[in-house]
């Protein structure tokens, strides 16, 4: 797929064999990590355009733009590309909950750590 995501950053980007990179989005303000998701050249060059978190669905093979039918929209404030240029960093004002059960963050689940004997 074609996409009109600016040559230097494309070049920068290190993606997988499906073509996409992760996106870590985390919230303006709190820096709570929101949500994990993934974006391929096209979704990036629409997030950058529009300033609306736009990601590529895996398992849906569509692209969807956060909050479009919940209502919990992502509003990006920057987006940052990690040192390998393997990661995204996206930081978001967040409407609403940012998972899909309803919970703010998608990472609410504490494991416990067990000591090293």
């Amino acid at each position: 797929m074609s996409s009109n995501l600016d040559p230097e950053v494309a070049d920068r980007l290190l993606r997988n064999e499906a073509g996409l990179v992760p996106a870590i989005v985390q919230e303006h303000g709190t820096g709570q990590v929101l949500m994990l998701a993934w974006m391929d050249d096209e979704a990036l060059h629409r997030t950058l355009t529009t300033g609306r978190a736009t990601y590529w669905s895996r398992g849906r093979k569509e692209y969807w733009v956060k909050g479009e039918t919940s209502g919990h929209a992502q509003h990006v404030r920057s987006v940052a590309i990690d040192c390998d240029g393997d990661t995204l960093l996206v930081t978001v004002e967040q409407t609403g909950s940012a998972c899909h059960t309803g919970n703010h963050t998608c990472f609410y689940t504490p494991l416990s750590l067990e000591s090293a004997q």
